[in-house]
């Protein structure tokens, strides 16, 4: 009969031997142990195998020589062999069959049963919401007759009241890290960065270069040798207007020995135009054997008159733009802190220009002028919890002995920050609360206690300090005296 043999390693698990199973299309299919690797496939595992085979039709048996291997296996009613050709030779047990347990048909009148053991409780009962309204009728109803029944007295008293005022003089430094009763406070740096784009119609004319200035230029021998002046070799006067060479020139050897050579102003324009003898720079190494100068005017630079920006007109787009980037920045800035946080506006500075690009460039026509900009901006604040604090800390400080705050403190900048060389920012806060007299509350038991309504206010007042007359209710009305 045909065997499939299926070969065990030692990474094999149970997932991995039951997917080996499933491809085994023999009525036998048999696993071998290795002899020197450990298989961790536990009496349940090969249970689990048994079973799987037996959904495939097949019949599952081992070789191996382990003793707890085989010893499981005989316990599973599974054939063990200790080689594969005995495996092929030796008759291999039958399979025992396997009984099916048959589960017995669920009664269906159970319910019925259980209704007629219980009997039902009635529905305002197992109802949550029955249950809730009935809870609530009973507490509201001893609660009725207890105020009903049960006199008692509200007193209301208006202790003296104080207006506790202070000015602060504050520092904030960033160098701070905590709040000081002396006024010193931290200040946070905050920073943004903003981009805009605008464009400025223009109307006046500029002088644009049109052509390039010509003519000689006479280079002098310094030295006995012979000097190459390549074409390209940059030359200029003392006031920075460049020339190049137009040709390749030998220059003779010997001391004075000249050459006169074509050249032509580096950029076009009227500046190109210099008088006689204005030339006497050479760029470059061969300034050190040669000289230079223009034995006769130079010519032909011109400039033509064209729409485009001036100075002026770059100067007021930059303006502009300048503007719209700081209130950007500040309302960005703004939008980083909370609403009550103070803003040291003073601070607030460029931090660095990332990009100033206007289209056209300098000196380029155009009937309009476009300005890019990107600039970093800075500024430094002072948070709204911060001042707070240093309110309460100072009102408390100040505060007159036998009183209490009872509202949170109001303050207000009153005068504007102003930021010194070393980074302090100096502004003062006037800081307000109103204080009530303490009143102690035994004091007041113990002068009503026993005492007729119409007594007690004159006691309270002649007692305690009132700023106006204290407010009794007794429940129910008609109620005697205070106990």
């Amino acid at each position: 009969m045909k065997t499939q043999i299926i070969t065990l390693e030692s990474h094999d698990d149970l997932i991995s031997v039951r997917d080996k199973l499933s491809w085994a299309k023999t009525p036998r299919i048999l696993l071998v142990w290795p002899k020197y690797e450990k298989v961790t496939l536990r009496v349940l595992d090969l249970k689990v195998l048994q079973r799987h085979a037996d959904s495939l039709g097949a019949q599952l048996g081992l070789v191996t020589r382990r003793a707890n291997v085989r010893r499981d296996a005989e316990s599973l009613g599974l054939p063990v062999f200790i080689s594969t050709t005995a495996a092929q030779r030796e008759l291999w047990p039958d399979s025992a069959p396997r009984s099916r347990r048959i589960p017995k048909v669920p009664r269906r009148d159970l319910r019925q049963i259980r209704d007629d053991v219980y009997p039902k409780e009635a529905r305002w009962r197992t109802s949550l919401l029955g249950r809730v309204l009935t809870f609530t009728a009973g507490v509201i109803a001893v609660l009725a007759v207890a105020g009903i029944f049960v006199p008692r007295a509200a007193l209301t008293l208006h202790p003296e009241a104080r207006t506790q005022s202070i000015i602060i003089p504050v520092a904030a430094s960033e160098s701070t890290e905590s709040v000081s009763v002396t006024g010193v406070i931290p200040a946070q740096s905050i920073s943004v960065t903003v981009e805009a784009e605008q464009s400025l119609a223009i109307t006046n004319e500029i002088s644009v270069p049109k052509s390039k200035a010509k003519g000689i230029a006479r280079f002098t021998n310094l030295s006995q040798s012979e000097v190459e002046i390549p074409a390209g070799t940059l030359i200029a006067t003392e006031t920075s207007t460049r020339f190049i060479t137009l040709n390749d020139t030998r220059l003779p050897a010997k001391i004075d020995q000249f050459v006169d050579v074509q050249i032509e102003a580096l950029e076009a324009g009227v500046q190109g135009n210099v008088p006689a003898d204005k030339i006497t720079i050479i760029e470059g190494g061969l300034g050190l054997s040669i000289s230079v100068t223009n034995p006769n005017p130079l010519k032909g630079g011109t400039n033509t008159q064209l729409i485009g920006a001036s100075e002026e007109d770059r100067a007021e787009l930059r303006d502009v733009v300048m503007d719209n980037l700081r209130r950007d920045a500040e309302t960005k800035l703004r939008a980083q802190i909370a609403p009550a946080d103070l803003l040291l506006m003073d601070t607030f500075e460029i931090v660095q220009i990332s990009e100033e690009t206007f289209s056209p460039a300098a000196n380029q026509p155009g009937n309009s002028l476009t300005l890019k900009m990107k600039v970093d901006f800075s500024v430094r604040y002072v948070a709204d919890d911060d001042l707070r604090q240093l309110s309460l800390s100072t009102l408390n400080a100040t505060a007159e002995s036998g009183f209490e705050s009872t509202a949170v403190p109001v303050y207000k900048v009153i005068t504007d920050p102003s930021t010194d060389n070393s980074g302090i920012s100096h502004f003062e806060l006037e800081v307000t609360r109103t204080l009530l007299r303490q009143v102690d509350e035994m004091q007041v038991f113990s002068i009503i206690r026993g005492q007729e309504p119409q007594a007690v206010q004159s006691q309270l007042v002649s007692s305690l300090a009132l700023r106006q007359q204290p407010e009794m209710t007794i429940t129910p009305p008609g109620g005697r005296g205070c106990h």
